[in-house]
């Protein structure tokens, strides 16, 4: 079993359909609940390396299916983090391990 390095969130602070940010430890993360799943990146766009977020926890696009960066509109998808729109089409958000437990999702050491 992964350390655990720490607690991120609950998983009630996380509805479906939304994204959360997390600013812990120096570290910044952010998580994206789509179809019962949690997905958890590096709040870093591979283009410039400047944070993905519009405004706090505002990360996904109108329609609510892709992450969208604030920087220069680039589009990811939410289960792998692949751009598919944008300077950075064809590399990818840096995945963050995790861990569920007891309702609450911890970041892995």
């Amino acid at each position: 079993m992964a350390e655990l390095k720490r607690k991120v969130f609950t998983l009630s602070e996380l509805e479906e359909g939304c994204s959360k940010s997390s600013y812990d430890d120096g570290e910044a993360v952010f998580a994206v609940k789509k179809g019962g799943q949690v997905f958890i990146y590096r709040n870093q766009c591979p283009h410039l390396g400047s944070p993905l977020d519009w405004l706090e926890n505002q990360f996904l696009d109108g329609d609510g299916e892709l992450i969208q960066c604030a920087s220069h509109g680039a589009l990811f998808t939410i289960d792998g983090g692949r751009c598919v729109a944008g300077p950075c089409l064809g590399q990818a958000l840096s995945s963050v391990e995790f861990v569920e437990r007891d309702d609450a999702i911890f970041i892995a050491a």
